[in-house]
Parts: C-alpha cells; sequence; structure tokens
C-alpha cells in the first residue's frame, strides 16, 4: 500500500500537466551533459513549454484513458516528458534544434492535438514556425498594400493636391495622340 500512495502524487502531477496540453513530446535524453540538460530546459521554458523526467509506469498510468495513452508504445527506455499548452509544435521545435547538437537526445514521437506523430513527422512539424512568426508574417502581408496606399497619398498631400488633376489629364492627352496617330499609321500598313 505505501508504494501506491507515494506513487499516487507523482501520477497526479503528471495529469495535471497534460490536462490542458495541446503537445506531449517523448524523448530519450540519456547521454546528454548536466550542461546541456540545463541549456535545453532553459531553451523549453523560454518557449512556454514544462519538461520534466519522470518513470514510464507513471507517465503511463497518467496517460490512460486521455489522447496521450497512444504514447504508452514509446515508454520504453528512459522517458522525458515535454509538455505545451499554449503553441503545438513548440515542443518539436526546441527539442529539433537542439538535438540538431546535442545528438544524444532522440525525439521518440508525441501526440499534437490529438493525433500521435513518429519521430520522423516530429521533424516535419518542428520546421512549422511559432504562431507569433505566422501572425507577423500576416499582418507583414496585410500592411505592405496599406502602406503602399498611404505614401501615394502622402506624395498627394505633400505636393498640395496637384498631382490628382495632372493624373486625371494625362490620360486625356494621351489619348488624343494615339487617335491622331492610330489613322495616319493605318494607310502606312497598306
Amino acid at each position: 500500500m505505501a508504494k501506491v500512495e507515494l506513487k499516487q502524487p507523482v501520477v497526479a502531477e503528471i495529469s495535471e500537466k497534460i490536462k490542458n496540453a495541446q503537445a506531449v513530446v517523448l524523448v530519450d535524453h540519456r547521454g546528454l551533459t548536466v550542461a546541456q540538460d540545463t541549456e535545453l530546459r532553459k531553451k523549453l521554458r523560454e518557449e512556454g513549454v514544462t519538461y520534466k523526467v519522470y518513470k514510464n509506469t507513471m507517465m503511463n498510468f497518467a496517460f490512460k484513458g486521455t489522447d496521450f495513452e497512444q504514447l504508452s508504445d514509446l515508454l520504453n527506455g528512459p522517458s522525458a516528458m515535454a509538455v505545451s499548452e499554449t503553441d503545438p509544435a513548440a515542443p518539436a521545435r526546441v527539442l529539433y534544434e537542439f538535438a540538431k547538437k546535442a545528438k544524444a537526445l532522440e525525439i521518440k514521437g508525441g501526440v499534437i492535438e490529438g493525433k500521435l506523430y513518429d519521430a520522423a513527422a516530429m521533424t516535419d512539424i518542428a520546421q512549422i514556425p511559432s504562431k507569433e512568426v505566422l501572425l507577423s508574417r500576416l499582418l507583414g502581408s496585410m500592411q505592405s498594400p496599406i502602406a503602399n496606399f498611404a505614401r501615394v497619398i502622402n506624395q498627394i498631400a505633400e505636393k498640395g493636391g496637384e498631382a490628382a488633376p495632372a493624373a486625371e489629364e494625362a490620360p486625356a492627352e494621351a489619348e488624343a495622340p494615339a487617335t491622331e496617330e492610330a489613322p495616319a499609321e493605318a494607310p502606312a500598313a497598306e
């Protein structure tokens, strides 16, 4: 009985972490140095991702009856869990980038928004830019036409509104010579 009582708080802690999670990624952290592990934890924290090493049996108990139960087949060997409640791609992105320089870190797989992905798919997910980057790209593409329009209006205002009448007169003048030249060219072509 004493062992079960000791395990319950750990299972409850894991359950609390995954309750509102959009993504849970499992990694094999064997071979990381203390310095590498500290750096990895810092990078994950900066992205709002919690990271902790748990016993596989504890994670298995906590995952039961949730979307993350799909991870049970990956719970072999040492496992650490990275959890994000806000950005579904954040754990994969940070772990993938870190694994490039720390070859000992191995991504096992994960569940993102209820769907199980293997290690290869996690590499693809890691390429997805963060929500902030996507939003800034969207806003940039929306602002560009507005900024151009504002520049044109500003140039017209700086010229004291002279650009508007000149723009209206120019097409009328351009049309007149074109109609006069057109008949002259037509006989020459015959």
